[in-house]
């Protein structure tokens, strides 16, 4: 766990993405560069832009794990792996409010903290497996919390209806983030390899003023010291890992996985005040 703080402009845009997977025959380049185009283009008339890098950059799998294939023999190995991570990230380095690690680079611990040492090249601050982000406005004024973490369960629903699919997933999400901090109105997770948000949900109440009834909604701060769980935004990050290749089978296709969208979330906040979280898709 780490805790960081940022100052940013009133009006910018987050983007929560991970699972890069650098190194993977499966790795998506082109989704890569995309989000690298996004880092430096205007989003909705904002060109504040800022990332968080959820983990696994790094496919990391060496020869005697047993994920490993012969399909993989083209790969690059880890170290290469590492120096590419590193050079994908330099046009974006100032701009990276935080990195973390993931079970991937996890794997190789007796040769290093990888992900940290990236950092230390990069000058982006390393979050542990999870942080909380503190995002404060140039007088020094909390604007919101963001919880981050890379995770290591995944996100699944056995349930045949799309729409139950969906809504357990969010409940799933929701589920495993909400008890990891109680001050954050963001809360994000990786590891699923999934694009998933759950919005903040507004409940209908009656008061009386003692001469009629009134409707009121609930509603919350976004910096205050406890956040109704309710009241949060939710997501799951996506990744850059295909699910298909011809020519070749990779461990989540062996291991009878469900395609998944590639990808990341976009957080949009205008004046202090946070607008929205949002899934951005990419092409394989």
């Amino acid at each position: 766990m780490q805790l960081i703080e940022h100052i940013l402009p009133d009006s910018h845009n987050i983007l929560f993405f991970g699972d890069e997977h650098k190194g993977s025959a499966l790795h998506s380049k082109r989704g890569w560069a995309e989000l690298v185009d996004m880092m430096h283009s205007k989003i909705d008339g904002c060109r504040n832009n800022y990332g968080v890098d959820g983990g696994d950059p790094m496919e990391a799998i060496t020869v005697d794990d047993k994920r490993y294939g012969p399909e993989m023999l083209t790969q690059a190995r880890p170290l290469q792996q590492f120096d590419d991570c590193v050079a994908d990230r330099q046009k974006i380095k100032g701009q990276m409010l935080a990195m973390l690690s993931g079970n991937h680079d996890d794997k190789l611990w007796k040769f290093g903290d990888l992900v940290s040492m990236m950092c230390d090249k990069l000058g982006v601050p390393y979050g542990t497996s999870s942080c909380k982000i503190s995002v404060k406005d140039k007088q020094g004024n909390l604007m919101y919390k963001v919880f981050e973490m890379h995770g290591n369960r995944t996100i699944r629903s056995t349930a045949d209806d799309p729409k139950r699919v969906k809504a357990n997933m969010e409940l799933i999400l929701k589920r495993q983030l909400r008890h990891k901090a109680g001050d954050c109105a963001v809360m994000i997770k990786h590891h699923a390899h999934r694009l998933i948000v759950s919005d903040p949900n507004y409940e209908l109440y009656l008061t009386d003023d003692g001469q009629e009834i009134q409707q009121n909604y609930t509603a919350w701060g976004q910096n205050e010291p406890y956040i109704h769980p309710d009241a949060r935004w939710y997501g799951c990050a996506g990744s850059f890992v295909k699910m298909y290749e011809l020519g070749m089978s990779g461990y989540a296709e062996k291991a009878e996985y469900d395609p998944t969208e590639l990808g990341w979330l976009l957080l949009k906040v205008r004046d202090r005040k946070i607008v929205s979280l949002e899934p951005h898709y990419v092409r394989g």
